[in-house]
């Protein structure tokens, strides 16, 4: 089954591989725009992550969704699966 993920009437990601993994979609990374998004610094919550959690903001020109996408980067073993993969929520709608 093919998801998308859309922002701002803008497709960012589109895949028939996503896995679903915690009630989240995940989409290959070389199926998002990463054009699009930017990485933010870790917070505090951030580094207790056991999966090594990288936020995104979504963002083009002025439009800004602040860590509306994440990325595992050394996840244990219940989220190898989507090991660098790409997650979204807030104000991307994944359908």
């Amino acid at each position: 089954m093919a998801h998308t993920a859309t922002w701002h009437g803008k497709t960012i990601a589109e895949s028939e591989r996503t896995l679903e993994v915690g009630g989240y979609i995940y989409f290959p990374r070389d199926t998002v725009r990463m054009d699009l998004l930017k990485s933010t610094p870790k917070t505090e919550n951030d580094l207790k992550c056991p999966h090594g959690v990288q936020f995104y903001d979504v963002v083009e020109g002025d439009a800004l969704s602040p860590r509306a996408a994440w990325s595992y980067e050394a996840p244990q073993e219940k989220m190898k699966s989507v090991d660098h993969w790409i997650g979204f929520w807030e104000d991307v709608d994944v359908r």
